[in-house]
């Protein structure tokens, strides 16, 4: 009976200490952000992040990976090893988008990647360089389809949310071909919008705002249904005159499929508790996000969305690229 006793003792010595190695995370986790930093989608994972680091217990370390408007950084997050430890921060184009641009796409974000939540929502905004003639909406509509060979449009690469949205816009305004610059990632976009090197652009709120503020760009309208309290004097769409034109971009985290459920719980509740910390929470709502529904941020709530909005963009984005 004692040989019994000190036999199951040591058999639990042992499995303690097989447990423990098993415990997630262990180490840091990696973010991957497929495109450079100092864009709307680095804006927001390094807002989360370092909040989920918190919770986790484990730095999550943010990596830019640039190219091919965000599928590139994308493809190496999801074909990673499924254990938790690397992870993408995407949105509206690498997961919604890119299916319909990119035919020979590595990934399926519909079926072959696990959701983990809505990071949040990004409205989109018409902006242009703070010299353009154009005052307003109308006056630069009809300057865009006057002179559609003279003017460039600034975008982080085909598939990106810059390139998607404004793609939906030219398509709209008639002129699908309009000249257009393709850059690394919004921030380098951006940089050359403010310096004037292009015209104009279409870009997420939380890259844009900051700019807007300091008058070194100009807006023209936001395509949401109301004003965003980060710009209040900025017109809708709809106040400026072009009321068909009304998108809405966001960012969220996934996982290559088959991360193992106890990963992907504990990142679940990492983002959530995230998007309830109030520091993080008036971060983003002063650079003008919307903040999720604890419904939107679920691995199904976010999924839905993905395929929503791949649905209603697969028709425009396919004929675009033809």
């Amino acid at each position: 009976m004692k040989k019994l006793a000190l036999g199951v003792v040591a058999a639990l010595a042992l499995a303690i200490p097989a447990q423990a190695q098993t415990k997630y995370p262990e180490r840091p986790i990696t973010m991957i952000v497929p495109f450079a930093a100092g864009g709307p989608t680095d804006i927001i994972a390094r807002l989360v992040g370092e909040n989920m680091s918190k919770t986790l217990g484990q730095q999550v370390v943010v990596e830019n990976v640039a190219g091919a408007g965000g599928t590139t950084g994308i493809t190496r997050a999801l074909t990673s090893a499924p254990d938790g430890y690397t992870i993408a921060m995407g949105h509206l184009g690498t997961f919604s988008a890119a299916p319909a641009t990119y035919p020979g796409l590595k990934y399926d974000p519909i079926n072959g990647m696990q959701p983990i939540g809505l990071a949040g929502g990004t409205p989109i905004l018409i902006v242009a360089k703070k010299d353009l003639a154009p005052k307003n909406l109308k006056e630069f509509v009809a300057f865009v389809k006057a002179n559609p060979d003279k003017l460039n449009e600034a975008h982080a690469g085909v598939g990106s949310v810059s390139w998607t949205t404004c793609t939906l816009l030219k398509g709209q305004l008639g002129v699908p071909k309009l000249n257009s610059v393709a850059y690394r990632g919004t921030g380098p976009a951006l940089n050359d919008l403010v310096s004037g090197q292009v015209d104009f652009m279409c870009d997420q709120i939380v890259s844009v705002s900051e700019q807007i503020k300091a008058g070194t760009i100009k807006a023209y309208a936001i395509a949401s249904a109301e004003r965003s309290p980060a710009l209040p004097d900025i017109p809708t769409t709809k106040e400026a005159g072009l009321p068909e034109y009304q998108i809405e971009a966001w960012n969220g985290l996934t996982a290559p499929k088959g991360t193992p459920k106890e990963a992907i719980d504990k990142l679940v509740d990492a983002l959530d508790k995230a998007l309830k910390d109030e520091t993080v929470k008036k971060r983003l709502l002063d650079l003008g996000a919307v903040i999720p529904s604890a419904e939107e941020r679920t691995p199904a709530g976010f999924a839905a969305l993905i395929k929503r909005d791949a649905d209603k963009l697969a028709p425009v984005l396919a004929a675009a690229t033809k």
